[in-house]
């Protein structure tokens, strides 16, 4: 969750030299732990003021427990925000299809950053079809400056919708082993492994193979939110200074890390499997916002 949180953090600061004032769209926000060190960069650096409007989507008609969640997490991070003198801002909008974004206030002012993380185990509730729709919402009627996307690598866009179920049976095997030695080797063992392996990795490893698209319509559909991105967004290389900052905050773990860069793509590795993939998106010439 750290090498997806730095790199896209990274990637938003370096889109926004020119104009401190940001606006980001989080497609999945849980307790918000992505969002400190930002607000303290903001905070400390540059010769203008900074400010940080945060837009967390939730689902619609979703129980009223995980809206308060969202709004809860709002709260802690505007505490945090006055005590860094950071302008913030936080709102929740209800989001079940792509006509939801339109009530999403949208500043000129602001540069616009649409955060996507498709890696936190802990949200089985976040469907395919729901990213789909996230991915068409942003870039058809926002047309934000960034796209961050980081993804778990057994949830590949390009990859799911040519394959079959056998095939991503196999994937998600050899990408849950790779996982769960990856969780032993920085030391969760015995009943902790035990019990993250029941009540995280094996409801997660359910989830997916249920959700898995057979039919040949679920792959269209899967295919179409990252479809609308590609059309209207182009991958953009990552920063030196973002891969050196991902290399050393790998170095800093268990020696069966690395870090794969190519393709536009950084790739959080463990021994020889991709285990979270980062990329950043901007949009092609001539991409305006829909009015």
């Amino acid at each position: 969750m750290k090498f997806g949180h730095f790199t896209a953090n990274q990637a938003i600061l370096e889109a926004v030299l020119d104009n401190r004032n940001i606006h980001v769209i989080d497609f999945d926000i849980n307790e918000g732990l992505q969002w400190p060190p930002l607000m303290a960069d903001l905070a400390a650096g540059g010769s203008s003021p900074a400010s940080l409007r945060l837009t967390a989507l939730t689902l619609k008609n979703h129980n009223a427990s995980n809206f308060a969640m969202v709004n809860q997490t709002g709260r802690l991070l505007r505490e945090y925000a006055d005590s860094i003198n950071l302008s913030f801002e936080f709102e929740a909008v209800e989001m079940a299809n792509e006509d939801d974004f339109d009530a999403i206030r949208v500043d000129e002012s602001r540069v616009l950053v649409a955060n996507c993380m498709i890696h936190q185990l802990h949200t089985p509730y976040r469907s395919f079809p729901l990213l789909k729709t996230f991915l068409s919402g942003v870039t058809n009627r926002l047309a934000p400056k960034l796209v961050v996307l980081v993804e778990e690598e057994v949830y590949n866009f390009e990859k799911i919708p040519s394959m079959s179920f056998v095939e991503f049976f196999c994937e998600a095997i050899h990408h849950y082993t790779a996982l769960s030695e990856a969780l032993s080797a920085d030391g969760i063992g015995g009943i902790g492994l035990e019990m993250m392996e029941k009540e995280v990795l094996g409801v997660r490893i359910v989830n997916s193979l249920r959700e898995f698209p057979c039919r040949a319509s679920e792959k269209l559909e899967w295919g179409d939110g990252f479809e609308s991105l590609q059309r209207l967004f182009k991958a953009r290389a990552f920063s030196h200074y973002n891969v050196s900052q991902a290399n050393y905050l790998v170095s800093l773990f268990n020696g069966g890390y690395w870090v794969q860069h190519e393709r536009n793509r950084l790739a959080l590795c463990w021994k020889s499997r991709p285990l979270v993939t980062a990329s950043i998106w901007l949009p092609k010439c001539g991409r305006k916002r829909k009015k």
